[in-house]
């Protein structure tokens, strides 16, 4: 008997009958479906579904269970569909500049088995990292950005990474350059940034020494995919907490890369369990 477990993703035009032909198909496998999530957005008319499933003794191996979708049922609703084999985890690259909390923070939990995915390597454009990464027998790429100039010569660098390990999701875990629009492109659906939630407001240097000025009363932090307009990618997850006048700048910061270490490690799990799907500008997220 085999002991293979799947996690299928649909997003369809919203009709009637989805539900019961994909809970059929996997019915007809010898498939027993162990999680099931669904949304329909009354807005854009899609339809969103998530089924984790295991294999029984007649089910067939992967490629015939994609194919066979893909014609019975995949097609007839004009589905965009994956089909993924929980026995393999995700191919995953971590980019770093200076501040190292949340990669820290995505370490410890690829370390103690908290995020199934396989790290293959590490890249940056300084070396501050470098002691951390190699302390958990992860290869350090050093890419620094010697001019503007250079970009393309050091994000070719990147994408040579990303192909020679086929990298399924890169993690932007405080990587402080920006992006370029072919990088984004390249990327796009499998980037995850990381970024505090004073934006537009607090921008530049010492954003949270910028609030603290001002005031604020809570701090935030926002996951969202990388796109070729900053900061703007579909959100994938956030969280706020509230401070007051007692806090000082310095406990600001302190908050604030606590929460942003928390908010990066849920939308990283969220994705490599195949639990987020793009909807325009915006995600549905299974939890």
């Amino acid at each position: 008997m085999q002991n293979n477990s799947y996690i299928l993703t649909v997003s369809c035009r919203d009709v009637r009958g989805i539900v019961a032909a994909v809970a059929g198909f996997i019915s007809s496998l010898d498939g027993f479906i162990i999680e099931a999530s669904q949304f329909g957005d009354p807005v854009t008319e899609q339809f969103f579904q998530r089924i984790y499933f295991s294999a029984g003794a007649a089910t067939p191996a992967y490629e015939e269970i994609k194919k066979r979708f893909a014609d019975e049922v995949g097609i007839p609703f004009a589905m965009n569909f994956h089909l993924h084999d929980m026995s393999k985890k995700a191919q995953t690259l971590l980019m770093v500049s200076k501040f190292d909390h949340c990669l820290n923070d995505l370490l410890h939990r690829h370390q103690v088995g908290s995020l199934p995915m396989d790290i293959p390597a590490v890249v940056s454009n300084h070396e501050d990292c470098r002691a951390l990464v190699e302390w958990h027998n992860i290869p350090f790429y050093y890419f620094p950005l010697i001019s503007a100039d250079k970009k393309s010569e050091q994000e070719a660098k990147t994408w040579d990474i990303v192909q020679k390990h086929k990298i399924e999701l890169v993690v932007l875990a405080r990587y402080m350059q920006v992006l370029s629009a072919d990088l984004c492109t390249k990327l796009a659906g499998k980037a995850i940034n990381i970024h505090h939630s004073f934006l537009p407001s607090f921008k530049g240097a010492r954003p949270y020494h910028q609030a603290h000025a001002r005031g604020v009363k809570l701090i935030g932090a926002t996951a969202h995919y990388v796109t070729d307009d900053l900061d703007e990618g579909p959100i994938i997850e956030q969280e706020v907490i509230s401070v007051d006048h007692t806090h000082s700048p310095e406990d600001f910061v302190a908050v604030g890369r606590d929460i942003e270490s928390r908010v990066l490690a849920r939308a990283v799990k969220y994705h490599i369990e195949h639990r987020v799907l793009l909807n325009g500008t915006r995600t549905v997220v299974f939890k």
